[in-house]
């Protein structure tokens, strides 16, 4: 029997990729069998993420790339391309948030680059994308999406606007594609230990609330978020496309019930 989460054969990419959420995924991608390209702002960390991958027997290649730039990304598809011949696997995990409170104070430029950011980035990678998987019959996009998209936020409200519309971006494009072949879906994590999350992690206050409100009463490791997906990406997930996975640690599930003393 074929192994269901065997990627052998298959070229991912991974936006966002040299470090935290996009680190964990580059690397478990790997371990299945995936050619993966590294992508973020920095080669140099891209590399280190590559040097990792490979010295332990997988292939990866770097790349620098702006999300927040056209032609940055364009430049990512065809060397990707060139190197591997076809992506079959595009993880969008690179996100922006420039600003921190309340929606009614939100300067112009910031909501752009959020926006811009985590939603438009996610739909110029698909279109150059998303074609040659359709005339080869299969292919899977996944966006890094999060809880924000679910749940209104006091200081991360546009942040959370973007990340609920990159779920029904996936939506959308799962009912376009889906009669060729091509998958699409989202994981909505919770509070993991990112760089990315810092300062919500770092603060003690919020950290004590956030894992009191957990039913595992804890937040997450940026490898917990990473077998959704290889699931996403390989045949065990090949009856689902348009879905958000949400790990959270039972967040939106509800508050945990207190235990006795």
């Amino acid at each position: 029997m074929n192994n269901l989460f065997d990627l052998s054969g298959k070229t991912a990419i991974v936006t966002g990729g040299s470090r935290g959420i996009g680190r964990a995924i580059c690397i478990r991608l790997a371990q299945h069998g995936a050619r993966v390209v590294v992508s973020s702002r920095k080669l140099d960390a891209c590399q280190a993420v590559v040097d990792e991958i490979t010295a332990h027997g997988g292939t990866a290649m770097a790349h620098a790339a702006s999300i927040s730039r056209k032609e940055d990304l364009r430049g990512l598809v065809d060397a990707t391309i060139a190197a591997y011949g076809q992506i079959d696997v595009l993880v969008c995990n690179a996100a922006l948030n420039p600003y921190f409170g309340p929606s009614q104070e939100i300067p112009d430029e910031a909501y752009d680059r959020i926006m811009n950011g985590n939603v438009r980035s996610n739909l110029w990678l698909s279109q150059m994308v998303i074609p040659a998987m359709a005339e080869r019959g299969e292919g899977s996009v996944i966006f890094i999406s999060s809880i924000g998209g679910f749940r209104g936020s006091p200081m991360l409200g546009i942040y959370g606007v973007s990340k609920a519309a990159d779920m029904q971006l996936a939506r959308a494009l799962a009912t376009e594609w889906g009669p060729k072949g091509v998958r699409v879906n989202t994981i909505a994590p919770g509070l993991v230990r990112t760089d990315f999350a810092r300062a919500l992690w770092e603060d003690a206050a919020n950290l004590k609330k956030r894992t009191r409100d957990s039913p595992l009463q804890r937040i997450g490791e940026p490898d917990e978020i990473a077998g959704a997906a290889v699931f996403l990406a390989s045949a065990a997930s090949g009856f689902m496309t348009g879905q958000s996975i949400v790990i959270d640690g039972g967040v939106l599930a509800g508050p945990p019930r207190v235990q006795d003393e």
